[in-house]
């Protein structure tokens, strides 16, 4: 490999880990560190007829007391109640005070992950309300002396467990009048399913007109998950999805220093509270005015959350409003059913439209073998196919350089007082071989985007976790408990480098040989799911090029860095 090509695959290479950073600064939603993108003007608020007093109030109304928590002027003072309501997927805790969801196990996901076996029966929990940690879903009323998420509702007396044969399960809270006005919430939670209907009911018993505003919000501390690391990271934190601006995730970070950029005003669209493989979204009717709101509302403490206008309401007149809440894992088909772009809350990042035609082949693979970590074997087996002819091309470069690096070596000895003539040897010496020095470049870069993006699919697929593969490895999203696939990476990644031509210069060929090194060590801390992956690719690449090298006359050597770090040349 000449001093050419080396120079640009290095330029190449340091211009994609420039472009990849500031992608992985963008996902994690901080701003990008080389390329920051220009500031998005807010759009105007949206045109057409409103409600009435919805537009001037609403601004302010964000900061109310009744959404930042405190307990409004005239609301009755009561000890909350706990009340348990379970379908075959769920298992939810309401709170008698404002009729908030403060808890929420997922049956069908455990707790613990890998090898652990304590908490082993113990679903996992998501919705938590605690001394430590806070994360709740609550709804109730502002504009006025009206019930919020903090008044006193009572629980009508119905069933509170999903039986055998039944489908849906209503759940139907009330709330003491407030000046004269009544919330009535009613949960519908259908078998199977991790999204429910939620019907707010306003009943105006007072003697005068009244104008409320209906809030939802999702309130959560920003304390980061146990489950993230110092090689990978994923987000938390709050995502607002529009059409206009699509998905718009919120950095807690950027709401402490009131620096959010996101759509305020829409009609369409949700609120959502994300963290790896679960999430947490409200949803409103399309067609229905209302102003997005991401803010902080104590010491580390966060809500997100929509506020829309109800038409004033005569007295004894009710009016209702129908939304729905989602608590759940990311399962990509699931969130497709509910409601438009719910499903990019699983962030594949900036090459989302190649990881979900993959992820969709993978869930395909999946349903033959019923095994995740086989989808993934077979999954990289038919990419590597469809590239075969393409990487083809760039072994036979390859080969074709590790050939005749013995003549540029010796050449380069040779005339190392004549740059120019060297140079020209060099050209010609390509041109007698017919050897193109950047034939084994391209067809390599283009798989790039290709494999980064699998890379998302694997790290951010719900269906990988507690999933197991064969033998130890009884969790694809856990890092292997023994080490022994990071090992074969590591073992797989030297061997298909010491296929490949050394660079002439001693520094280079050095660096050749500790970037992968380096590169494996971060594995050991990876997910097993994303090791496979990397393992069988790296045995697919060393098979082929080991196969064209044979079929080129090219001796099947392997360049060692031993005698490199010695200070001698390294044996050809």
């Amino acid at each position: 490999m000449n001093d050419i090509r080396r120079s640009i695959l290095w330029v190449v290479f340091g211009l994609s880990m420039v472009l990849i950073w500031d992608k992985w600064q963008i996902h994690n939603g901080q701003k990008p560190t080389f390329f920051p993108a220009s500031a998005v003007t807010a759009p105007a608020p949206v045109a057409g007829p409103t409600p009435a007093a919805a537009d001037a109030s609403l601004p302010a109304v964000v900061g109310s007391a009744a959404v930042s928590g405190e307990t409004p002027a005239g609301a009755p003072a009561a000890a909350a109640v706990r009340h348990e309501i379970s379908t075959d997927v769920l298992k939810l805790v309401f709170s008698s005070e404002g009729g908030s969801v403060i808890e929420a196990q997922l049956l069908k996901h455990a707790e613990a992950t890998g090898s652990s076996e304590d908490q082993e029966d113990k679903p996992f929990t998501l919705l938590t309300q605690s001394a430590t940690s806070t994360y709740v879903a609550q709804s109730g009323l502002i504009g006025g002396s009206f019930p919020t998420h903090k008044t006193p509702m009572t629980l009508v007396p119905g069933a509170t467990t999903l039986a055998d044969g039944q489908n849906e399960l209503q759940v139907r809270f009330e709330s003491a009048e407030v000046g004269g006005v009544k919330l009535v919430k009613t949960y519908t939670l259908t078998r199977g399913r991790y999204d429910m209907t939620v019907q707010h009911e306003v009943v105006n018993n007072s003697g005068q007109p009244v104008s409320p505003q209906l809030y939802l919000q999702l309130v959560r501390d920003g304390n980061k998950l146990s489950s993230e690391t110092p090689f990978y990271s994923t987000f938390t934190g709050p995502a607002i999805y529009t059409e206009a601006q699509k998905y718009q995730k919120v950095e807690f970070a950027d709401i402490e220093k009131n620096k959010t950029d996101f759509e305020k005003t829409a009609t369409d669209g949700y609120v959502a509270m994300v963290q790896h493989y679960f999430a947490t979204a409200w949803v409103l009717g399309d067609g229905v005015l209302r102003n997005n709101f991401a803010r902080k509302i104590d010491n580390n403490l966060f809500a997100v959350g929509a506020i829309t206008a109800l038409p004033v309401l005569a007295p004894g007149q009710t009016q209702s409003v129908q939304t729905r809440l989602f608590v759940g894992p990311q399962a990509e088909k699931v969130l497709e059913t509910i409601t438009p772009g719910l499903e990019l809350v699983k962030d594949y990042g900036w090459l989302t439209i190649l990881a979900k035609p993959l992820y969709w082949l993978l869930e395909k693979i999946h349903g033959y073998v019923q095994n995740w970590g086989w989808a993934i074997v077979l999954l990289v087996v038919l990419i590597k196919a469809a590239f075969y002819w393409l990487n083809a091309s760039a072994y036979k470069s390859m080969a074709k350089m590790k050939a005749i690096n013995p003549r540029i070596m010796e050449m380069r000895e040779r005339l190392k007082g004549n740059p120019q003539q060297m140079q020209q040897e060099m050209m010609k010496m390509y041109r007698e071989e017919k050897v193109n020095p950047l034939g084994g470049c391209f067809p390599i870069l283009i798989q790039i985007p290709v494999f980064i993006a699998l890379y998302w699919v694997l790290l951010s697929s719900v269906e990988m976790r507690n999933a197991p593969w064969l033998g130890w490895i009884t969790d694809l999203s856990s890092p292997d408990p023994y080490f022994i696939l990071p090992v074969v990476m590591a073992v797989t990644t030297m061997i298909q480098t010491a296929l490949n031509p050394l660079p002439p210069d001693p520094l280079q060929a050095k660096l050749m040989w500790m970037m992968p090194l380096v590169f494996s060590v971060m594995f050991f801390f990876f997910p097993s799911g994303l090791v496979l992956y990397w393992i069988t690719n790296n045995v697919l690449t060393i098979a082929q090029q080991s196969y064209i090298n044979n079929r080129m006359g090219v001796p099947l050597k392997f360049t060692m860095p031993f005698d490199l770090f010695k200070g001698k040349p390294a044996a050809k």
